[in-house]
């Protein structure tokens, strides 16, 4: 009966004595280099058709190929466990290359995963370096955390352009502006986010996308990019104040309906009130956008522009020029208004991106922004496992409601 591999452990440690878990593992190191080397000879023996030791004559066909075993070339792979000197095996044909550590590749053992997970959380290239030399003993230069990065720009591009759900019933819209080098000076570029609800309940990142600035001629493109890629119909878009938004909707989406966020609409509108109304206005306010029925709101309405019309007329006008999107959630039931009753949805969201860009004052590029914003988006989608609340409710409503669409 052969011999077990818990027993050959068992065998090993009593042969190492170990005193302590420095010595596990340094064992451990020295383990994983010589099965890595093991790999490796097997790699090659496969590649030539024998194994190491075995002899063959000038008339076996697989000698035919005159390709043979030539020595070794040694490199440093950077691992979990510290740096380990391997020892490559060559053929005198050239033909061999390592399958489980590619060419040009000096790290193992998820190192890279490692550094990217570091990056992701918007640690500096000097930062990540300065934890991994502590957490690992590893050398690495700010300039290989930066080529590390890179590689997952097809990944980034991919994920940007990924086929989308035919019909979202909420989309919240919004932009998150950053400092970003170009032509050798400093401006200022909106990330413009786009956050979906499907029609499970669960919320999804569409895409993000880095422009000049945030306008509705950007807004444009992104919403015929979210068409491009599938979205064919969208019940709800919810949105800040930004002025264009409604024509380019209504250009991309005719027929779906738009929310402006209650919370923004009333930060605009009351921006020049002064110190000693403010209490009061607010409480006014506050009967309008917290009525039950839109009937009620709009008898609000009037009695709060009857009192404070003449002292603020701005307040006042704002409320009834925008009154044909501040309206749109009377229509719908409690579960649902708040849902788009604000855009704190995706407010929420950019929150955790400033949290993740916070180290980084200025961007080289706009595809150094796209990247941390990916993954970041990554690790925030990952922790989006609830379905929104009352869901099944709401579906149900949604379905009698836009049952022709």
């Amino acid at each position: 009966m052969s011999t077990t591999p818990a027993e050959l452990m068992k065998e090993y440690v009593n042969s190492q004595k170990f005193n302590s878990t420095t010595e596990v593992m340094s064992a451990m190191k020295e383990m994983f280099r010589d099965v890595l080397q093991q790999v490796m000879e097997c790699e090659l023996d496969s590649k030539l058709g024998y194994e190491k030791s075995e002899r063959i004559t000038d008339n076996d066909e697989r000698a035919v190929s005159k390709n043979y075993r030539n020595g070794y070339s040694q490199k440093t792979i950077k691992s979990q466990l510290g740096e380990i000197q391997v020892k490559i095996p060559r053929d005198r044909n050239g033909d061999y290359e390592p399958q489980i550590i590619e060419k040009y590749n000096r790290n193992a053992d998820g190192m890279e995963e490692k550094i990217l997970s570091l990056y992701s959380c918007g640690m500096s290239q000097r930062d990540i370096a300065a934890q991994i030399k502590g957490l690992y003993d590893v050398e690495i230069s700010p300039e290989l955390v930066s080529k590390i990065s890179e590689k997952i720009m097809p990944e980034v591009t991919a994920w940007q352009n990924r086929p989308l759900e035919t019909v979202y019933p909420f989309a919240f819209m919004d932009a998150i502006h950053y400092k970003v080098k170009e032509d050798h000076q400093i401006v200022t570029k909106a990330a413009y986010v786009v956050l979906g609800i499907t029609l499970e309940g669960s919320k999804d990142i569409l895409g993000i996308w880095i422009g000049e600035h945030e306008s509705s001629k950007f807004w444009l493109g992104v919403l015929n990019d979210l068409k491009s890629r599938g979205v064919l119909d969208v019940y709800l878009f919810c949105v800040d104040g930004l002025k264009g938004f409604r024509e380019a909707i209504a250009a991309v989406y005719p027929k779906a309906q738009m929310q402006r966020c209650i919370i923004h609409q009333i930060r605009y509108s009351t921006r020049f009130v002064g110190y000693k109304d403010i209490k009061q206005l607010m409480a006014d306010l506050k009967l309008v956008y917290k009525a039950v029925t839109e009937e009620e709101a709009l008898s609000n309405l009037m009695a709060f522009k009857d009192k404070w019309g003449k002292k603020y007329p701005s307040c006042v006008k704002t409320w009834e020029d925008n009154w044909d999107i501040l309206n749109t959630f009377f229509a719908y039931p409690p579960e649902v208004r708040k849902i788009i009753y604000t855009t704190n949805i995706i407010e929420g969201l950019n929150r955790q991106f400033r949290q993740v860009t916070k180290n980084k004052p200025s961007f080289v590029n706009d595809d150094s922004l796209r990247k941390l914003l990916y993954l970041a988006s990554k690790n925030i989608v990952e922790r989006w496992t609830q379905r929104c609340r009352n869901w099944d409710m709401i579906l149900n409503q949604l379905n009698i409601m836009f049952q022709d669409r």
